[in-house]
């Protein structure tokens, strides 16, 4: 009796390991290959739910049929203006025949690395295949701004424009999209996006790239350099200018001035020369000794004729004699002229 219990034991328990050797379950985002010894047997399981398979010699391989994610690594490459740049990429994929992924893969790991392989290739090549300018700008159609600092001249050389583009990178990203989905199709995988993460100048084209905009503000600067000394030159000539015409006025409001002063002076002695005689001698003998004082110093010699009005005051003082050599005068004749000698010890 004890042994017939066991050997029931026995198979109740072998049934429970057999049963659950031959049921799996497939989730919402799973799909699965059945393989017997190692090859694929039956089509993929790509509905979710409780599914049976051959306990013992069959295995379930487990696909993801999500959305994956694929992110390169930033690496250099040149452009067709023999510039390089570091180029960041990122895709997204996901599995459309989990038997052919199976048989060409086998996991997500070594699709990674096949996408690296084709992706990095034909980023390189379409890279390679337009200048810098059609991957940094983002579509031909999109216009970019202008210094509000340049002038129309400026403007005309394309100081500060960008240099006019045929595709843009949208266009190269479709590009890259378009061969490397071809390629990537033979291995069960649909390539669903790809796009620029992140470009970036090499080290080797910063200082060139620094460089010019150092020129183009520099440019700027010389312009604004230029005006301002130009303004400076102006401000400068206008100073000279009203400071000349300041002092020209005021000359010629002095001289003005002076004219009125001396007017005045002459009417004035004129109406005193005919208002009082008598002071206007004293006036005329006092303006003569001033005169003499100016005039007459230490052993001065004037030759003055007899009617001259500076002689008259000097009428009494010591007349020189004849002095042996001179020519003998006629006595028919007065002389006009008469020279005074005036001694050491006179004073006017």
């Amino acid at each position: 009796m004890k042994t017939i219990s066991f050997v029931v034991a026995g198979i109740a328990v072998a049934g429970v390991i057999t049963a659950s050797a031959a049921i799996y379950t497939v989730g919402e985002v799973e799909q699965a290959i059945i393989t017997q010894f190692g090859k694929p047997v039956g089509t993929p399981i790509t509905t979710a739910g409780l599914k049976l398979k051959l306990p013992f010699i069959q295995d379930v391989n487990r696909i993801d049929r999500r959305v994956l994610e694929w992110d390169g690594n930033p690496s250099d490459m040149p452009t067709k203006d023999k510039l390089y740049i570091s180029v960041d990429l990122f895709a997204r994929w996901k599995i459309t025949d989990p038997l052919q992924y199976f048989l060409r893969l086998r996991d997500e790991r070594s699709a990674q690395s096949r996408l690296d392989d084709i992706l990095g290739s034909e980023t390189r090549n379409a890279v390679a295949k337009h200048e810098l300018i059609e991957i940094i700008r983002t579509t031909k159609g999109r216009t970019p701004l202008r210094d509000t600092l340049l002038t129309k001249e400026e403007l005309a050389q394309d100081i500060g424009a960008l240099v006019a583009i045929q595709k843009g990178r949208a266009l190269v990203e479709q590009e890259i999209f378009a061969a490397a989905a071809e390629k990537v199709r033979v291995f069960g995988i649909e390539l669903l996006d790809i796009r620029f993460k992140r470009i970036n100048y090499n080290e080797s084209v910063r200082p060139k790239i620094y460089e010019r905009m150092i020129s183009e503000r520099r440019q700027i600067a010389e312009r604004f350099l230029s005006e301002g000394n130009g303004e400076a030159a102006r401000i400068r000539g206008n100073r000279v200018r009203d400071l000349n015409k300041i002092q020209s006025e005021a000359y010629r409001a002095v001289e003005e001035i002076r004219g009125v002063a001396d007017a005045s002076a002459a009417d004035i002695y004129a109406k005193a020369y005919n208002a009082d005689r008598q002071a206007v001698d004293f006036y005329e003998f006092t303006r003569m000794m001033q005169a003499y004082k100016d005039m007459i110093s230490k052993g001065t010699t004037l030759v003055l004729s007899t009617d001259s009005d500076l002689f008259k005051f000097l009428r009494g003082m010591q007349i020189d004699k004849p002095q042996e050599g001179d020519a003998p005068q006629d006595p028919g004749i007065t002389s006009p002229l008469t020279r005074l000698t005036i001694p050491e010890n006179a004073k006017p």
